[in-house]
């Protein structure tokens, strides 16, 4: 855990009340299952996407916004209101296929248990959030308030989404605290004079500046810092996490993506020491040990370290692998793996192969 948590204000003195979620590369991943759907529907105007330009994400925009920027950038014979009527079937499709990010449904059955209130507020319309969420169970259910752009005066970056989820909680705007992963949306709280978790998507790495403490994922979040309930489900010093499954080819000790999976195929978010289990061309499985950083030299801006645990494994390079992750370790701290964390390195996989011994992360 960093520890801006002390410089800027989170203690467990905090007397934090509620807390509210943003939902798009928060919660879910809708970025990932819609990337591309843009430059498929530019292509029936005979238009391809500027990637320069698109880099340059919309994050926190209300629809209206980045449909209006969209029309105007390519010159689309379209009134932003037409755009947004012909693309959003496309987009409401997709979404259905949009995965909880690591730690989401971990954080929400936390704060359910211990009857922490939770808001959903985000610059999606309404009807859009719910259509988000309608295929995870249990999420409508365990927010006592959903709040859309369109409910309010102004969207991110005013405060007024933010102010109105605490409102109609019944807490005082100083006693939420917010998950946000977007610059427009770490303003929005920052203006309602909340206290600020962020958690930021790829390009939105400014939204550090305002926050009370930056987090590569949810799983890094620690609720007792902020005077919450603490989690109660790390087994021998490691966390039982959904299995994220990432792909590449293996390279002398790296796992490298291709032209086809950019980034491993994995979220934004999935940072830190992990392990699980890989398997190449053959049907056997190889416990693991995998370090996922940042590399912001390399277009996936991810780079991923392969361990294999067991002494006697024997992996040729240069083979298509695929990894199942199945527990997590601890955060990545932005250093490389210096001699101090060689000497770790050897206890990280004796404490993988232990765990993978379990039934809690064997049955994968």
């Amino acid at each position: 855990m960093s520890n801006c948590c002390k410089i800027n204000g989170c203690n467990n003195e905090s007397n934090i009340l509620a807390v509210i979620f943003d939902l798009d590369g928060t919660l879910l991943d809708t970025e990932r299952v819609t990337r591309g759907l843009l430059n498929e529907f530019l292509g029936k105007y005979g238009k391809e996407v500027n990637k320069e330009r698109e880099e340059k994400k919309r994050l926190g925009m209300t629809q209206k916004e980045s449909a209006a920027l969209i029309v105007k950038d390519y010159q689309l014979s379209l009134t932003p209101d037409q755009f947004i009527q012909e693309i959003n079937p496309l987009y409401i499709q997709r979404w259905r296929d949009a995965k909880a990010l690591p730690g989401a449904n971990r954080i929400i059955k936390h704060f359910v248990k211990n009857g922490v209130p939770m808001a959903l507020a985000s610059n999606s319309l309404r009807e859009y959030i719910y259509a988000k969420i309608l295929y995870h169970k249990g999420w409508t259910e365990s927010f006592s308030v959903i709040l859309g752009n369109d409910q309010v005066k102004f969207g991110k970056p005013a405060p007024d989404l933010f102010e109105e989820a605490a409102k109609r909680m019944g807490v005082n705007a100083m006693n939420c605290l917010v998950f946000e992963d977007s610059l427009v949306g770490v303003k929005a709280a920052h203006a309602a004079k909340m206290k600020i978790v962020a958690v930021p998507s790829r390009g939105e790495s400014d939204c550090c500046k305002l926050a009370n403490v930056t987090h590569n994922s949810l799983l890094e979040f620690q609720p007792e810092l902020w005077g919450l309930p603490p989690f109660d489900d790390w087994v021998d010093n490691t966390l039982p996490i959904e299995p994220i499954h990432l792909s590449g080819l293996y390279v002398t000790g790296s796992l490298l993506e291709t032209k086809e999976n950019v980034a491993f195929g994995i979220p934004d978010q999935v940072v830190g020491i992990y392990f699980g289990w890989a398997k190449v061309d053959t049907d056997t499985n190889f416990k693991t040990l995998v370090s996922i950083s940042l590399d912001l030299s390399s277009v996936s801006y991810k780079k991923a370290n392969v361990w294999f645990i067991d002494a006697n494994t024997d992996i040729k390079s240069e083979q298509q692998m695929q990894i199942c992750l199945v527990g997590y370790i601890r955060a990545w701290d932005n250093k490389k793996l210096g001699s101090v964390e060689m000497e770790k390195l050897e206890e990280y996989k004796s404490i993988a192969k232990a765990s993978l011994d379990l039934p809690s992360f064997s049955s994968f």
